[in-house]
């Protein structure tokens, strides 16, 4: 038998090389997505303490009281900060009626006490909620 020239080898190898579809285990230790390069980091989370914290969708519409067990306003969504910090932050609706005429703003969520099924904010009051900037929604 005779054996194959060693450009013959490389094409030939260079054919199989792209008729064989990749397969996970030949892109171990490489991920990627769009194509670019991309760093997993891996960090341990105790999940069992994590499903006991409080959902974004169950906390929307809550009220908000003070520490005089007034209702303030209620949540209207929770927004995570673009910066490299990752904030969150509470959008409180306050005032208004019925959705019409309400002012909302933000405050940072870990100024919120969730205790007991209820979302307060200590300090505050309508009126001092309603002298803050009002937050308006990105387009």
């Amino acid at each position: 038998m005779r054996s194959m020239q060693p450009k013959a080898l490389l094409a030939a190898a260079l054919l199989v090389s792209t008729l064989v579809p990749l397969t996970p285990f030949s892109l171990y230790g490489n991920a990627h997505a769009q194509g670019a390069p991309q760093a997993i980091t891996e960090k341990r989370t105790d999940v069992v303490q994590l499903a006991s914290g409080y959902r974004a969708s169950k906390l929307t519409g809550a009220d908000v009281f003070n520490k005089n067990k007034d209702t303030i306003g209620t949540v209207d969504d929770l927004i995570v900060s673009p910066g490299g910090d990752r904030s969150t932050y509470a959008i409180l609706s306050v005032g208004g009626f019925l959705g019409i005429g309400k002012h909302l703003v933000a405050v940072p969520f870990n100024d919120l006490q969730i205790t007991n099924r209820r979302v307060v904010l200590p300090e505050a009051t309508k009126k001092s909620l309603e002298a803050l900037p009002e937050f308006k929604y990105a387009d």
